[in-house]
């Protein structure tokens, strides 16, 4: 991956990965695959056949990861991890397709999306088909607490994405009104994935609640450096188009960043690119300079690196073992996936 905002003089030698988190669930990985493509079967056969589209363009399964290590942390030897971590892909994927639908988006992950292919009401229909084997499962499962814990993160994230759809293209957004957005629209389902695997354990609160704020500030320093990329990564390592933030219009830290530090005439660009939509060639490069010259990349990672310290301190209640230091682990990969 090439270097995209250099922040420090001197690299780690080896790079954090994903491979300790595959080490430990890798076969459990395995059965949640298995059970992603058994519960989407249905005889309307476009449902199966779109939905294996966005199933098989892949993704890292961080979430299910994460409710799958995050049980095997707290002592959880059973199977309903399996079934959960699959009801949180399945919340995860229908999110997706409803979010490539509002967003226009042509490419995810590197292949056309499942609007481009199927067209808008299928995919709508499609996610909302996924939405309900996600509430089929938490309800097979039987607790309470889990179906409460994925229901509100289901609610909160449509919470989210209707308070982007408010902020859209609007280059007045404060820091702070994106940080709510993205703490509900993206954060809010890594915590709920975290927190159930305490749950099925039978752990006591202080436990779940330090998995729930691990989740919730990796989602949110996940997110940040999503919003980074968008604007310096190469686009083979991105799996979407490099810049579609910017053609969309759509308000992110580095922007808002750059518009609060921004002379006069800098702001009159933003508001004619992001609010207006009205861009030209070179405005992309010309975006990137501005952001450049006012340290909002660089800044826009300093401040995911603000909540990755937060969620490995939030892991200090646990013992220390393998689990643990993959999930530390998680934190260092989200972060240097910037560089």
């Amino acid at each position: 991956m090439a270097v995209v905002v250099n922040l420090e003089s001197e690299r780690k030698a080896q790079r954090p990965s994903l491979a300790p988190l595959m080490a430990l669930a890798g076969d459990d990985l395995k059965r949640v695959d298995e059970t992603i493509i058994r519960r989407m079967q249905s005889p309307v056969s476009l449902i199966p056949a779109l939905a294996g589209h966005i199933v098989a363009a892949g993704g890292k399964r961080l979430r299910p990861l994460l409710t799958l290590v995050s049980a095997r942390m707290c002592g959880y030897t059973g199977d309903r991890h399996i079934a959960l971590a699959a009801c949180v892909e399945f919340i995860h994927t229908a999110t997706l397709l409803h979010d490539d639908v509002v967003d226009e988006s042509r490419l995810r992950r590197g292949l056309a999306t499942a609007n481009a292919l199927w067209g808008n009401k299928a995919s709508v229909l499609v996610g909302d088909f996924l939405f309900s084997r996600a509430f089929q499962l938490m309800v097979a499962d039987g607790s309470l607490r889990v179906l409460d814990i994925l229901s509100t993160a289901s609610a909160m994230m449509a919470e989210g994405e209707v308070l982007q759809l408010v902020t859209a293209n609007d280059t007045e957004t404060s820091e702070s009104a994106y940080l709510a957005v993205i703490k509900a629209k993206t954060a809010v389902l890594f915590a709920a994935a975290c927190s159930v695997g305490a749950v099925v354990a039978e752990r006591p609160p202080i436990e779940e609640k330090a998995l729930e704020s691990y989740g919730q500030n990796l989602g949110v320093a996940f997110q940040l450096v999503d919003d980074a990329l968008d604007y310096s990564a190469v686009e083979s390592t991105l799996g979407k188009a490099v810049g579609d933030d910017f053609r969309e219009g759509k308000i992110t830290l580095p922007v808002v960043l750059a518009f609060l530090r921004g002379d006069e005439a800098e702001r009159r660009f933003w508001r004619r690119t992001m609010e207006d939509l009205d861009q030209k060639d070179g405005d992309l490069e010309q975006a990137k300079t501005l952001m450049e010259r006012h340290g909002s990349l660089r800044d826009t990672v300093s401040r995911a690196r603000h909540y990755g310290a937060i969620a490995r301190d939030a892991l200090g209640v646990f013992p220390d073992g393998r689990e643990k230091r993959a999930l530390v682990d998680l934190v260092d990969f989200t972060i240097e996936r910037a560089y």
